[in-house]
């Protein structure tokens, strides 16, 4: 009977040791379970970013065959650049309609990979497009984002309060309006600080979910 009944000190060690196993599978299953979510929740932002980058622009913006020239070269002198094809944006200033054209002012802003202005950086100055079809100013507001393809006309002179300058003159194939719903995408994707995805919920790295200090 005594080889049958285990000591005191072994029922302890197989608890624990019992204990120790129990411990290690809710923490794997935590794990697992935590990380399923917050891939997804990294992933989902990523899936939404290359969607609405593929669909937001049309094919004739997309696909036009521009020449990377910086607005400070074609700033200085329009000529030297006149016929360029180039793929330009940023911020509508005013729009001016004739009777077989219209004529739109923009504050130019660098482009990113997909074509939209990068309005976080600085405007780098003015440009003019001629379309010949009507530019509803009302749709066309001022401080809306455009991308536009065409090519280099020269430039043209504007007045501006009392001051009469020269900015340069694009003739459009097209232009594209980008709606509000992306602009207000593009500002939840990009949070307020890194490593953030516009979810509100912290992330995990390095043994922490951040923000937020928890251990496993």
């Amino acid at each position: 009977m005594a080889n049958r009944v285990l000591s005191e000190p072994n029922i302890q060690t197989a608890y624990l040791s019992n204990l120790k196993l129990l411990k290690v599978h809710i923490f794997t299953s935590f794990a697992e379970e935590n990380m399923k979510t917050h891939t997804l929740l990294f992933l989902s932002p990523c899936i939404l970013f290359l969607t609405s980058a593929c669909t937001s622009m049309p094919p004739e913006i997309r696909n036009f065959s521009a020449t990377d020239i910086p607005y400070q070269l074609v700033s200085q002198n329009a000529e030297t650049y006149k016929s360029t094809p180039v793929r330009w944006g940023g911020t509508v200033i005013e729009v001016e309609n004739e009777t077989d054209f219209s004529l739109m002012q923009v504050l130019f802003y660098p482009l990113n990979r997909n074509g939209y202005p990068e309005t976080r950086k600085s405007g780098e100055g003015r440009f003019a497009v001629e379309i010949n079809k009507f530019l509803d100013p009302a749709i066309y507001t001022k401080g809306t984002e455009v991308t536009i393809v065409g090519t280099v006309k020269g430039d043209i002179e504007r007045t501006i309060g009392h001051k009469t300058i020269h900015i340069p003159f694009i003739t459009a194939k097209a232009i594209h309006l980008w709606p509000q719903s992306y602009r207000e995408d593009n500002s939840y994707r990009y949070g307020p600080y890194p490593g953030y995805y516009g979810y509100g919920y912290p992330f995990f790295y390095n043994g922490y979910y951040r923000p937020y200090r928890y251990w496993w």
